[in-house]
C-alpha cells in the first residue's frame, strides 16, 4: 500500500486555500449563469472592462467582478478581479459561503445542501493539493507520457462546480488513491463461488484466457495455494479484482457474512501495479501497459452518483461492446476516420442475495462488487505516436498556459488546421453515428483518448466507457436481444441534445474559451471551423439528407440543458441510467454560433 505524506493535510494553507476559492468560486459564477440560476448585474468599472455584480440571496453580500461574453453564453470570468462585500466590509471569496449565501436562488434543498456543502470542500480540498505539486507546465505537458498527462489534470468537469467531492475518501486515502496524487495502486482479489458471481466475455474470450493474460504463473499458484490451505478449490470460484478503498471499507464489513461462509475468500493484492485514472475507480496497468485497464465498483460518492458497479448492469457489457465495434469495423464512414473503441472484453460481478432481496434496482447495495477489464490502447498504437486524455485540451497550467496552444504551437500548423484535424477525428464520427445509426455516446473530455502523429496533431480518436454511456434512441434500429439495453426512448425534439448540449455546450464551448483566452483563435473563427467539419461530413452522406434536415444542426438556437441543476436536485443520483432523459433540466435556448456559419443548400 503507498505511504501516505508525513504531514497529510500540508497542502491546506492559507495562501493555497484562498486561491482555490478564487478559482472555485469564479467557476460557480462562470457556470451558474451559464445556467441561468444566477444574473450578474452590469456595473461600472475602474478600467475598460465589463463589470458585474451578483448579490446574495438577502442582498447582504455583494460579488464584483469582470467578465468577457463569449458564445453560448460562455462568461469568461477573471477570477482576480473577484470581490465579495457584507455591508460594505471586505471579505475574501468563499466557495462554501457562495452555495449558502445563493442556496435559495440555487434551489438547494435542506437535504441536498449539506452534502453539496461536503463535496465543495472537497473540491477545494483537491485543488489545494494539485497547487502545492506544483505540476508540470503547460509546454512539459505538450511533450509528456499519457499516463503523466492524465493524473496531472486539474479541472476535472469543465460543467460541473462540485465535480470531485469523493465522499468517503479520508485524507489517508486520498494521498494513495486520488489520481492526481499519482500513486501506484496494488489491486486486492478475491475469489467469489461461482454459484453466486457472474462472469460475461467477448465472443473470442473466455475466462481462463483472460486470468491467464492478467495474473502471472507464480500469483495464480499462490490464489490456488491460499484456497487448498482453506479446503477449497479455485476452480470453483471466479477471480475478481477489488479497489483498495472498497475491499477495507465495504466488503470486509458489509460483506462479512459472505467471507465467512466462505463465499467470498480474499486472496490478497496483486502483483502489478496500477495509476487511477481521472475517473477514480478506472485503472491503467504501470507494470504491464499492454495488460487491460480495470474498472471497480467503488462506493464513493462523486459528481452526482455513487460510484459503484452492478452486477447485473456489467453482464451485457462485452456484448454491447462487440456489438458497437461491428458496427464501427462495417461503416466506411466510421473506419475512415480512424475511430476506434477500447472494448470491455469482460466483466465480473458478486451477486449478495440478501441485499438483492432487499433492495430497488438502482440502489448503492447492489453495487458493491464488480469489476470490468476494458483493453488497454498501447498495443494498438501505431510508432511515433502517443496518447492523451481529450481533457488535456481545456487543461490549463498555473501560469495561465494552455496546453492546447503548447500542442498547437510545436505542430507548425496554423491554428484552424490543427482544429479541423482534431473535429475531423472527433466530431465527424460521432456526426455520423447520430445520424446514420441514431447512436449516442458521451464523449466528454474523460472518456475520449486523442491519438497525436509526429507533428503533434490529432490523428484520430478512441471512445471508452461504451457500455454505461451508448445509446441507441430508435425502436427500428436492429440489435440482438444481448445489447437491447442500450436502447432509450427519446422525444424526438431532444434527440440532438446529445450533439448540442454533449459536445457543443458541454466540451467545444470550453476549448472555444480558452483558446481565445490563450490568443491563438478568434472566436468567429472557432466556429466558422466547426460549421466547415459539420458541413463537408453533410456533403459527404447525400443519403442521409432527409435526417439532415429534421435536425439541424444549424438551427438558430437549441435547448439549454443543464447539468449542474442535476446535481443541485439530487447530488445522490441525478440520472437513471435506464431513462436518462427524463430527468434532464431544461431553461430557455442558446444561440447556436454554427448557424452563422451555415452554408445555403
Amino acid at each position: 500500500m503507498p505511504a501516505v505524506a508525513a504531514d497529510p493535510v500540508g497542502h491546506l494553507t492559507p495562501q493555497r486555500w484562498a486561491r482555490a476559492n478564487r478559482l472555485l468560486v469564479r467557476k460557480a459564477l462562470a457556470e451558474f449563469t451559464h445556467e441561468r440560476l444566477i444574473t450578474p448585474q452590469p456595473v461600472p468599472g475602474d478600467d475598460d472592462r465589463q463589470w458585474y455584480e451578483v448579490r446574495s440571496d438577502d442582498g447582504t453580500v455583494t460579488y464584483r467582478f469582470a467578465a468577457r461574453l463569449l458564445a453560448l453564453e460562455h462568461w469568461q470570468v477573471d477570477a482576480d478581479s473577484i470581490t465579495r462585500r457584507r455591508d460594505g466590509t471586505s471579505l475574501p471569496p468563499d466557495a462554501v459561503d457562495l452555495i449558502v449565501e445563493l442556496r435559495g436562488t440555487l434551489g438547494l434543498s435542506t437535504e441536498v445542501l449539506p452534502v453539496y456543502l461536503e463535496e465543495i470542500t472537497s473540491t477545494l480540498a483537491g485543488s489545494a493539493y494539485k497547487l502545492a505539486q506544483a505540476g508540470p507546465s503547460a509546454a512539459e505537458l505538450a511533450v509528456a507520457d499519457f499516463q503523466t498527462i492524465e493524473t496531472s489534470m486539474t479541472e476535472g468537469h469543465p460543467c460541473f462546480v462540485a465535480n470531485n467531492g469523493r465522499l468517503g475518501f479520508g485524507v489517508d486515502e486520498y494521498h494513495r488513491y486520488a489520481p492526481e496524487a499519482a500513486a501506484p495502486v496494488r489491486l486486492e482479489w478475491l475469489a467469489a463461488h461461482r454459484d453466486h458471481s457472474t462472469f460475461s466475455s467477448a465472443a473470442d474470450l473466455d475466462y481462463d484466457t483472460l486470468i491467464e493474460g492478467e495474473l502471472d504463473p507464480e500469483t495464480r499458484a499462490r490464489f490456488a495455494a491460499t484456497m487448498a490451505g482453506l479446503g477449497l478449490d479455485l476452480a470453483d470460484y471466479h477471480l475478481i479484482p477489488a479497489h483498495p478503498w472498497q475491499w477495507f471499507n465495504k466488503l470486509a464489513v458489509t460483506f462479512a457474512g459472505e467471507l465467512a461462509e466462505r463465499r467470498l475468500v480474499h486472496l490478497g493484492p496483486g502483483p502489478d501495479e496500477y495509476l487511477a485514472q481521472q475517473s477514480i475507480r478506472t485503472f491503467f496497468n504501470v507494470t504491464e501497459p499492454r495488460r487491460h485497464y480495470v474498472k471497480t465498483a467503488l462506493s464513493v460518492l462523486n459528481m452526482g452518483f455513487m460510484r459503484g458497479l452492478s452486477a447485473a448492469y456489467m453482464a451485457a457489457t462485452p456484448a454491447i461492446n462487440d456489438w458497437l465495434a461491428d458496427l464501427i469495423a462495417g461503416d466506411e464512414v466510421l473506419a475512415g476516420t480512424g475511430l476506434t473503441v477500447i472494448r470491455e472484453r469482460a466483466a465480473v460481478g458478486y451477486r449478495h442475495r440478501q441485499y438483492e432481496a432487499a433492495t430497488e434496482r438502482t440502489s448503492p447495495y447492489r453495487k458493491m462488487f464488480a469489476a470490468l477489464w476494458r483493453e488497454s490502447p498501447v498495443p494498438g498504437l501505431a510508432p511515433g505516436r502517443r496518447l492523451t486524455t481529450m481533457a488535456a485540451l481545456l487543461h490549463v497550467d498555473d501560469d495561465g498556459g494552455s496546453l492546447a496552444a503548447a500542442l498547437i504551437a510545436r505542430s507548425q500548423v496554423a491554428p484552424e488546421v490543427w482544429l479541423r484535424r482534431y473535429l475531423d477525428a472527433y466530431l465527424t464520427p460521432l456526426l455520423h453515428s447520430f445520424y446514420a445509426h441514431d447512436l449516442a455516446f458521451m464523449p466528454h473530455g474523460e472518456n475520449v483518448i486523442l491519438v497525436l502523429d509526429e507533428t503533434d496533431t490529432v490523428e484520430r480518436v478512441i471512445f471508452k466507457d461504451i457500455a454505461e454511456e451508448i445509446a441507441v434512441m430508435s425502436a427500428d434500429v436492429v440489435l440482438p436481444e444481448a445489447v437491447e439495453r442500450i436502447r432509450v426512448e427519446v422525444p424526438d425534439d431532444t434527440k440532438l441534445l446529445t450533439i448540442f448540449t454533449d459536445v457543443i455546450d458541454c466540451f467545444l464551448r470550453h476549448l472555444n474559451a480558452v483558446l481565445v483566452e490563450a490568443g491563438v483563435l478568434p472566436e468567429d473563427d472557432f466556429w466558422r471551423t466547426v460549421a466547415a467539419c459539420a458541413s463537408d461530413y453533410f456533403d459527404t452522406v447525400p443519403h442521409l439528407a432527409e435526417r439532415v434536415r429534421h435536425y439541424d444542426l444549424f438551427a438558430p438556437e437549441f435547448t439549454l440543458s443543464c447539468l449542474n441543476r442535476l446535481q443541485l436536485r439530487n447530488n445522490k443520483q441525478m440520472i437513471d441510467l435506464a431513462d436518462p432523459s427524463a430527468a434532464l433540466q431544461f431553461v430557455g435556448t442558446l444561440t447556436n454560433p454554427l448557424a452563422a456559419h451555415a452554408r445555403r443548400r
